[in-house]
């Protein structure tokens, strides 16, 4: 078989930009495990589909300042938001009551940190907000999961040393 050293130029020159757009990628992917079972989510699918995706988002925001190369996957096993559910009378729809009593976020989550293939950081972390109510809070009041949002950010931050952004 002949190869031309254009050939194989472009080979390595592909190869080699191949290697660095994957290097250049930092990310993350969440799956919810058993998300009908978490403790506290919206009853309808609707909600529900809604408020894992707002917060798959976040964490996928939260990937993107991670070093160049790393990818980050999470693995959500457990989920309850700040406050409570309460049905209204008078339109049959649910609110959410945040009392800043025993009704603080949680999230229990599996994670893994990957470079390269090789894992540079695991383990499972249970994340809790017991004061969220009393604390400054970087989102404004109509951003939506905006105690848990925080409560993830610390987390992110402390476990992986990394000065969280709002928005990045």
């Amino acid at each position: 078989m002949r190869i031309s050293i254009h050939s194989l130029a472009a080979a390595v020159l592909a190869t080699g930009a191949a290697l660095t757009a994957g290097a250049a990628l930092a990310g993350a992917t969440v799956t919810y495990i058993e998300p009908d079972k978490f403790i506290d989510v919206p009853f309808s699918p609707i909600d529900r589909e809604r408020v894992l995706k707002e917060l798959t988002d976040h964490f996928t925001r939260l990937g993107k300042q991670l070093p160049a190369g790393q990818d980050l996957t999470v693995e959500v096993t457990e989920l309850d938001l700040a406050g409570r559910i309460e049905p209204t009378r008078r339109s049959g729809n649910e609110i959410r009551l945040l009392t800043g009593g025993a009704d603080w976020p949680r999230m229990h989550l599996r994670y893994r940190l990957t470079q390269n293939g090789q894992v540079l950081n695991s383990g499972e972390s249970d994340l809790a907000s017991l004061n969220y109510l009393q604390e400054m809070n970087r989102y404004g009041s109509s951003e939506t999961l905006r105690h848990e949002k925080q409560m993830i950010d610390a987390w992110f931050g402390k476990t992986f040393n990394v000065e969280v952004k709002r928005r990045g």
